[in-house]
């Protein structure tokens, strides 16, 4: 499978909640770190998902959004990934930042150029990136 989204984690399964439309689903990567989707029940059971199962979960760049640890800002969203700056590529609008992650797993963030400037990113600096459970998607191998 090839996809146009830059953040593509594999992990397991660690946890099914069911809900009336939708479940969530819990991928643990090594490393630790643990992703919260939001999928319908028909996605659940279409991909065969029971915990246990091994995952891939797809993000897209621009839907992470980045803090530096510790300045007080409690957001809304389920998963929250901490990490190193890895790497800082400005461009006139929008940077890519890459963040490295437990285990040895990257993210890529694109954010506004003022924003990278303003939280001070750079290479080696502790980061925290957040996004909405609904905006993983879930895969698993044919």
């Amino acid at each position: 499978m090839l996809t146009s989204a830059r953040n593509e984690f594999s992990g397991k399964v660690t946890a099914i909640h069911d809900g009336a439309v939708n479940d969530e689903i819990e991928i643990t990567l090594g490393g630790g770190d643990r992703l919260v989707a939001v999928i319908t029940r028909t996605s659940t059971k279409s991909l065969g998902l029971q915990v246990g199962s091994d995952a891939i979960a797809l993000i897209k760049a621009p839907w992470i959004i980045l803090s530096v640890p510790d300045n007080g800002i409690r957001l809304s969203t389920r998963n929250r990934l901490e990490g190193t700056v890895k790497s800082v590529k400005p461009g006139a609008v929008n940077t890519e930042v890459e963040v490295s992650l437990k285990g040895g797993q990257t993210l890529a963030a694109i954010i506004t150029q003022e924003s990278a400037e303003s939280l001070g990113l750079a290479t080696g600096k502790p980061v925290v990136a957040f996004f909405k459970a609904s905006h993983v998607i879930v895969g698993v191998k044919a």
